[in-house]
């Protein structure tokens, strides 16, 4: 076990912490418009009217949760291999 090792598992746990921290309310944000566009877009559906296409505040909310999500979740992964990267060298 060297330095290396070290400072590679040390940095992975930090940006997996990090990118998870990123990660989770945007997600969790993002989960919960989506299941409140689906209420509307069913509830239109039910009454028969046409439902606007254009792209509405929450879609475009959703899109920025979306990928600060995504974000989060690749540091994350970042973090991740760096472990991975810390394992494999010797």
């Amino acid at each position: 076990m060297t330095i290396a090792n070290i400072v590679l598992w040390g940095l992975g746990v930090v940006l997996i912490a990090v990118g998870y921290q990123r990660a989770k309310a945007p997600w969790s944000r993002y989960q919960a418009l989506k299941e409140q566009d689906a209420n509307v877009e069913r509830y239109s559906a039910w009454r028969g009217g046409v439902r606007d296409e254009s792209p509405s505040g929450a879609s475009v909310a959703m899109e920025i949760l979306r990928r600060q999500a995504q974000r989060g979740a690749l540091i994350a992964v970042v973090g991740f291999v760096l472990v991975f990267l810390g394992f494999l060298i010797r």
